[in-house]
């Protein structure tokens, strides 16, 4: 498995992920239709918050980035967030 960590912090951050919650209902068509989905998680921090995709293979977790960047631009990009920092690593150790 895969994962992809995307950290979105400072200006128009925290405004992105009352946006994100406001249209969960697309976010989950879009991100739980990528190769190989197995989970979604949005973690708000005291700056803004983290998303967590995780995909079976990389190829899933290539595309949720893509598809995120371009939710984004899309339907948020009035808040001008700052671009994430992502971290994208093959998942060794998942305890359910």
């Amino acid at each position: 498995m895969y994962a992809a960590v995307r950290t979105y912090s400072g200006p128009g951050a925290k405004e992105l992920f009352d946006r994100i919650e406001e249209n969960k209902k697309e976010v989950k068509k879009l991100i739980g239709g990528v190769s190989g989905f197995v989970s979604y998680s949005l973690i708000r921090t005291e700056d803004g918050g983290v998303t967590v995709t995780i995909c079976k293979k990389k190829k899933g977790t290539d595309q949720s980035i893509q598809i995120s960047k371009d939710w984004v631009q899309k339907n948020a990009s009035d808040l001008n967030p700052s671009p994430p920092q992502i971290s994208e690593g093959e998942v060794t150790l998942n305890i359910d």
